[in-house]
């Protein structure tokens, strides 16, 4: 490489650590001010995107600029992520068991778990719906879309990914979630990993139950050794969320400086659509939430540092010690609806990836095989099928690109579209996930609203019986 490239990237790589500074200065000044995590989050975002902005401008003509100086800006960035992951297997595993040991009933987790998926599974339904009327609205279709080099090498490829899971059975899908290696989940060594350390750690948490009831000498150690290693693990994510800023700061540099204004503007019409689709559902959240007696403005206040990470990191996995952090903090969700919500929000019911993306291909490539997408059958076919697909891509590895393998061949339509849009798949993606964690966390709010009667109700059973009010006759 020449010495004035070398050079050019060791400057920037200054003015990034400048930046870091800089964040750093911004932290510790507004430490003892209230959403400071928020403001926090939104410093480093714009920082980060400026950066980004900086190289592309500067070094357009000199790709191994910005490729050297984005090999270091990773160990911001993806160093972060690479933290959070490292946080979500101890933290669900930790925390199931915790939330079964504590409750007062385990008949509640089942219908925890009901609530909390049928929401995922609606809010889905809700998102396929909107992305239909987008689509129509902007007259979107597949014509004009011109498939380069990138896109074609990736036309083979999607459609291998497409023969491996379109052989998916909801039996198959069931026996993935099951933990028959608990260690090899517990390494996220499978796309279902998640879900079977969830069902691994309620299994535990009700064996610690049954434990502590026919061994009345082993519940309180079984109680206090369950709260300790739930406060090292709590304490462990607020050391690795005080990051957050740094992270996002590197991540955005790195989605900025790589995207390709070219491809931006051919595809702009699908991307402004996409984001309004995402921007409407948006609301239908806050709407769901206003119903539940959840003010949607203070919501997404306390959930803004989530979402900024969602849309920067692009991993619904690694948003999941941020989601329950938030939930259970800020949003006062009992841990066992947050570690639910979270756990299966990350693979399941996935509003922006399994909801509104594939319901938008399968809509703008309907007409091209001469189908009318605007009838009823076509319309209610696609909205079943999205919300079958949302739940079952759980078990294959998730994601926006499986949940259109799935869709798209199951409607009778082709897959091209897929790799045509690869070259703006980043961008949209950043909104899509954080769509996505929304989801999981309004699953959660609205679970927690509508299980609280119940748990006012045993509240005041528990008071009556230990305290009745008609004890004393005197009175």
């Amino acid at each position: 490489m020449p010495v004035t490239a070398s050079v050019a990237a060791y400057f920037m790589l200054a003015i990034f650590v400048g930046l870091l500074f800089a964040i750093y200065l911004f932290s510790k000044q507004h430490s003892k001010q209230k959403n400071t995590l928020s403001k926090r989050v939104l410093f480093g975002l714009v920082l980060g995107s400026t950066f980004g902005l900086l190289l592309q401008f500067l070094f357009a003509e000199q790709p191994q600029v910005i490729n050297q100086v984005l090999s270091w800006v990773a160990i911001v960035g993806k160093g972060y992520v690479g933290l959070l992951k490292m946080l979500i297997m101890p933290l669900v595993f930790i925390f199931m068991i915790a939330a079964v040991v504590k409750l007062e009933q385990q008949g509640s987790l089942g219908k925890i778990s009901f609530i909390s998926i049928s929401i995922l599974l609606f809010t889905t339904a809700l998102s396929a719906l909107v992305a239909i009327a987008v689509t129509y609205g902007f007259d979107l279709n597949i014509n004009g879309l011109i498939a380069g080099t990138p896109e074609a090498a990736q036309i083979n490829t999607l459609q291998n990914k497409a023969a491996n899971v379109a052989d998916l059975s909801v039996p198959q899908m069931l026996l993935s979630f099951i933990p028959q290696n608990p260690f090899a989940d517990l390494s996220n060594l499978r796309s279902s990993s998640i879900i079977a350390v969830v069902i691994f750690g309620v299994l535990v948490g009700i064996a610690a139950r049954k434990v502590m009831l026919e061994q009345a000498e082993l519940a309180e150690p079984i109680r206090n050794g369950v709260n300790a290693l739930q406060a090292i693990v709590m304490s462990l994510v607020k050391m690795v969320i005080a990051l957050t800023p740094y992270g996002v700061a590197g991540l955005m540099a790195s989605v900025i400086a790589q995207s390709s204004g070219s491809d931006i503007v051919n595809l702009l019409a699908f991307i402004v659509a996409s984001y309004v689709a995402i921007f409407l559902m948006f609301i239908v959240h806050g709407a769901l939430l206003s119903l539940a007696g959840v003010s949607p403005t203070d919501y997404f206040k306390k959930i803004w540092p989530v979402l900024t990470f969602a849309f920067s990191s692009r991993s619904s996995a690694a948003t999941i010690p941020l989601n329950i952090n938030v939930q259970v903090n800020q949003l006062k969700v009992p841990s066992a609806i947050a570690n639910l919500s979270a756990s299966f929000g990350a693979t399941i019911g996935q509003n922006g990836c399994a909801g509104i993306y594939p319901a938008m291909l399968a809509m703008m490539v309907a007409p091209s095989v001469g189908i009318d997408p605007m009838t009823f059958e076509f319309i209610a076919s696609l909205v079943g099928i999205v919300v079958i697909s949302s739940f079952g891509i759980a078990g294959v590895g998730g994601g926006a690109t499986f949940a259109a393998l799935v869709v798209l061949p199951t409607m009778g339509l082709p897959i091209e579209i897929v790799a045509l849009l690869i070259s703006i798949e980043p961008l949209i993606d950043m909104a899509r996930t954080a769509l996505n964690v929304s989801g999981a966390m309004t699953s959660g709010v609205i679970t927690s609203k509508l299980m609280q009667p119940s748990q006012q109700e045993k509240s005041l059973e528990s008071a009556l019986k230990q305290q009745p009010l008609f004890a004393n006759k005197d009175t």
